[in-house]
């Protein structure tokens, strides 16, 4: 699951540089469901940035947030957008909790962005995107059972725009990535004798 990434003002200014100005707001910190943040989806023959909703109305009425990669081609809510409607979610690090609860942070030795794989589609009257997940590597597997997918960044022109290579994506293998946690949680009486 990928439940929380950050973007940052680099990362941002990296981006624009790179695609442009999405020349609307966008959110920089924390990102977390419900919010509009910076996506890089096809338009016009190529990559350009844009602003979208992260959340989908499931049928039940919640918040979807995640797809699983394996299943996104069977799925009816996802099976149209992983067909025709591809994008990346460009992010510094992303988040996930441990047994513990305690918060992890992820991200790529060697990399400025992440870019986070998903697709898109009308959701209650608006342009909407999930982030597909995968099998956890031996990077994540001691923190969650799944990781966000990820795209190569010189391969983000073709997973927009290539649908024929879609399935390789969706099974390819996952970079190995740093794990940060900046305290760890203690008890409070763990350590107290005589209470």
């Amino acid at each position: 699951m990928c439940g929380r990434y950050y973007f940052g003002e680099k990362t941002k200014e990296a981006l624009v540089r790179e695609y442009g100005d999405p020349g609307t707001c966008v959110p920089t910190g924390e990102i977390t469901p419900g919010m509009d943040p910076l996506v890089i989806l096809e338009r016009g023959g190529r990559p350009s940035p844009g602003t979208m909703h992260w959340g989908m109305q499931g049928f039940g009425g919640g918040l979807v947030i995640n797809a699983r990669a394996e299943e996104a081609e069977e799925k009816p809510m996802f099976s149209s957008g992983i067909r025709h409607r591809r994008l990346v979610i460009p992010a510094g690090k992303f988040y996930e909790w441990d047994r513990e609860h305690n918060k992890v942070e992820f991200d790529l030795p060697g990399a400025e962005i992440i870019y986070l794989a998903g697709l898109y589609d009308l959701s209650a009257n608006r342009e909407a995107f999930v982030i597909l997940t995968t099998k956890a590597n031996a990077s994540m597997m001691p923190v969650h059972d799944r990781m966000p997918l990820m795209i190569p960044g010189k391969e983000i022109g073709n997973w927009l725009e290539n649908g024929e290579r879609t399935k390789d994506f969706l099974q390819s293998a996952m970079p190995q990535l740093r794990r940060r946690q900046d305290y760890e949680q203690l008890s409070l009486f763990g350590n107290v004798k005589g209470i």
